[in-house]
């Protein structure tokens, strides 16, 4: 063949076409991002509070800590309250929550959450109300401990329901979100009981802030490692800056409730502290995983990426199987 006839064949030729650059139709993101308002993350942040505190609540009540447990309740009721009233707010009217009920679809998040709130609201109220006034202690007891056994999954749907969106920074996070979300409510909950009784009756609330800590910080560990290019907004942008946020206050936050609490140097200031760095750890980190989710909406190369990489992946063992090298 002519030498003016070959276009790449041969060592030192040069390349005819360029490398392809990731982008999308006009530049324009491929995903919608949510329309979700400003009172979703809010909303996020007081179902975990709510549901941890009720799991704590219960503990707390089963091995003596009475006035932990009180607190725990009335933290819970009104965590639930304000977030029913912030999911409210951005529904737009109640009667859209109450739309919600008339079907029950175990395959939807949504569905399911709904159902959730709807049995685990009642529960919690009617907890608080027997713990602060001291009436009807048996039925008292039987909300707390339902209350505790719904707790969970108010603490977590939310997660499922982020994750089972097409924001890639959710998607690409569906394993470890649940996970994170659990341990950033524990220490949310037992930032409370830190905050709301003396150092000496808080041990429980003190123990599940550091459990909750190690969860939340191991869940955004494996985060960073797993999902591929999506993890990178959680590293970036206000994002990053609102989890680091989240991961300083937790940590500092839970070694303090420790010494204040577990360690024998009970101080009530220290405490409290360690309490309001933990509500606030685990606040500004429900916002991080939100603005993470929206941000990877907003840049195509969250989308394309993870695409190209899965096509990838399945091409190449069907390039390895016998017969496929065209022989």
């Amino acid at each position: 063949m002519p030498a003016a006839g070959r276009r790449g064949g041969e060592k030192g030729d040069k390349q005819v076409v360029p490398p392809a650059e990731l982008t999308s139709y006009y530049g324009l993101p491929v995903v919608k991002e949510t329309v979700w308002g400003p009172a979703i993350p809010s909303y996020l942040f007081l179902g975990g509070l709510a549901g941890a505190s009720s799991v704590l609540a219960a503990g707390a009540q089963l091995s003596g800590y009475l006035e932990l447990a009180r607190a725990a309740k009335a933290g819970a009721a009104g965590a639930i309250s304000l977030s029913m009233a912030a999911l409210v707010d951005d529904l737009g009217r109640p009667a859209r929550f109450v739309n919600m009920l008339r079907v029950f679809k175990v395959t939807s998040p949504m569905s399911v959450g709904t159902w959730v709130l709807s049995g685990y609201t009642p529960l919690a109220l009617a907890a608080a109300a027997s713990a602060l006034t001291g009436n009807l202690p048996r039925a008292g007891l039987a909300a707390t401990l339902g209350a505790g056994v719904l707790g969970p999954a108010v603490a977590s749907y939310t997660a499922v329901l982020l994750g089972d969106t097409a924001t890639p920074g959710w998607h690409e996070a569906h394993r470890e979100l649940p996970y994170l979300f659990t341990g950033s409510a524990a220490t949310a909950a037992g930032g409370l009981g830190l905050v709301a009784v003396p150092p000496r009756a808080a041990a429980p609330a003190a123990r599940l802030a550091v459990l909750g800590a190690a969860a939340e910080l191991t869940a955004e560990r494996l985060i960073d490692r797993r999902i591929g290019p999506a993890a990178a907004a959680y590293r970036t942008g206000r994002a990053g800056a609102l989890l680091r946020a989240g991961q300083v206050l937790a940590v500092a936050g839970a070694a303090a409730g420790a010494g204040a609490a577990l360690l024998g140097r009970p101080s009530r200031a220290a405490a409290v502290l360690a309490g309001a760095a933990l509500l606030a750890g685990s606040a500004v980190t429900r916002f991080g995983v939100f603005e993470a989710g929206r941000a990877s909406a907003r840049d195509p190369k969250y989308t394309v990426e993870p695409q190209r990489e899965r096509l990838r992946e399945a091409v190449s063992p069907a390039a390895g199987a016998p017969g496929s090298s065209g022989t």
